[in-house]
């Protein structure tokens, strides 16, 4: 297919003044009539384009989102027939596009649910809490898109910005089912109430399908190479496959060189200060067996390194090395990561500090400052630590009492 057919800038900025009159409240049939030849034969990677100049002439994700949905059913039909080979079975996009299939099949079983017993809210409740529950394993979906997915196409799309769009929908999605289910378990949410919440969620859900399969998938697929969709592949075992079998293991995978040597040590190299001295295997096992997670991200924003203890307060993937720490984050929260990176290059400050509860846990988060001998700015470290136990101390516990309180034969660990 010629590159003519697959983007045309005449037929973007048409597109662009399409949707800008849109979001300025024209006559939507009008307007659907001026640009109807250009409709008729956009393709997905148009509209990619169109949402990157959106965002480059300034218009706020919080807007396009808010206009999202209706300009995207003026262009549904065009791309719905845009014609691309899909994916061979077993392989990353394969998956995430059945982990799609299951979720629409078990969202069009609510809504059967939904309009059977419409006026039924006791009724309603005890159906629906479960399956609405069990949506929740749809997250690892988000996740492997946010990051695994999404470094391969910042590293391979010169315009990229629509996928932080689609970031912010995805953390959309995820507070309209949690208030979905905490309308359900509400014995007091009235009926009207829980009904507008249902379309509201269906109408996220249903579009975020629609937008990977028709306008992300078939772009990504026939832009990124198959190295990388293997690799890709390999790093999404570290998450589930939501209401998919999964494959059983990943050893048949071609693994590339480069990243097959950035996994072994030579033994001969040695870490030496004055302070002592580590081979890089120890380096790992200590870097892992701290009892928190840690990220570097270099002078220039970009993700460098990450550890790997036993368990993880956030998820992090090899594709985000290299990938600036910006991209790492959904729009709403990139101004507090621009201002604290902004106050620690200007030695305002070297450190902040933010605590949250997640699934039951306190984590305490730090950013430090890493600076050189002349106070130069040479990066960021972040540190998690679920501290939930720690905040519980009280008192003393002394070294020599740790033996009382292990019986003999006990673990260390």
């Amino acid at each position: 297919m010629s590159k003519n057919v697959k983007n045309n800038e005449e037929r973007v900025e048409k597109l662009l003044a399409f949707s800008k009159g849109i979001i300025n409240g024209e006559d939507g049939k009008k307007l659907i009539d001026k640009y109807r030849d250009t409709i008729d034969n956009m393709t997905p990677y148009d509209m990619l384009l169109m949402e990157d100049k959106q965002i480059e002439m300034g218009i706020t994700p919080e807007t396009i989102k808010k206009h999202i949905g209706k300009i995207i059913n003026v262009f549904f039909d065009s791309l719905r027939k845009y014609d691309w080979q899909k994916p061979n079975k077993n392989t990353f996009l394969y998956f995430l596009m059945q982990e799609n299939n299951e979720l629409e099949i078990k969202l069009n079983g609510i809504k059967k649910d939904i309009k059977q017993f419409k006026d039924n809210k006791e009724y309603l409740q005890k159906i629906l809490l479960e399956k609405f529950t069990e949506l929740l394993q749809f997250e690892d979906h988000y996740v492997k898109k946010e990051n695994i997915l999404f470094p391969f196409l910042e590293k391979n799309w010169e315009h990229y910005r629509a996928i932080n769009v689609m970031w912010s929908l995805h953390d959309d999605t995820r507070k309209k089912l949690k208030q979905v289910i905490k309308a359900l378990q509400d014995d007091n949410s009235q009926l009207t109430d829980l009904h507008k919440l249902f379309g509201e969620y269906f109408f996220l859900s249903f579009g975020m399908i629609y937008k990977e399969n028709y306008i992300v998938y078939p772009v990504a697929f026939e832009t990124i190479a198959e190295k990388d969709w293997q690799e890709m592949h390999k790093q999404s075992f570290e998450y589930s496959f939501p209401f998919v079998d999964a494959p059983e293991e990943v050893a048949n995978i071609n693994i590339n060189e480069e990243n097959t040597k950035s996994i072994k040590f030579d033994e001969k190299l040695k870490f030496k200060t004055e302070t002592g001295e580590l081979s890089l295997d120890q380096i790992q096992f200590l870097l892992n067996a701290l009892p928190v997670d840690i990220t570097f991200v270099d002078e220039n924003d970009e993700v460098r390194y990450f550890s790997r203890p036993d368990e993880r307060f956030f998820p992090r993937s090899p594709a985000i090395i290299g990938r600036k720490v910006q991209n790492c984050h959904p729009p709403e929260s990139v101004h507090i990561i621009e201002k604290i990176l902004t106050s620690f290059k200007n030695n305002k400050k070297d450190n902040a500090k933010f605590w949250i509860q997640l699934k039951g846990k306190f984590i305490l988060i730090q950013y430090f400052a890493l600076r050189n001998d002349k106070g130069e700015y040479k990066g960021i470290l972040e540190v998690s630590q679920d501290i939930t136990d720690i905040k519980k101390l009280e008192g003393e516990k002394r070294l020599l009492d740790w033996e009382q309180n292990n019986i003999s034969g006990s673990k260390l660990m």
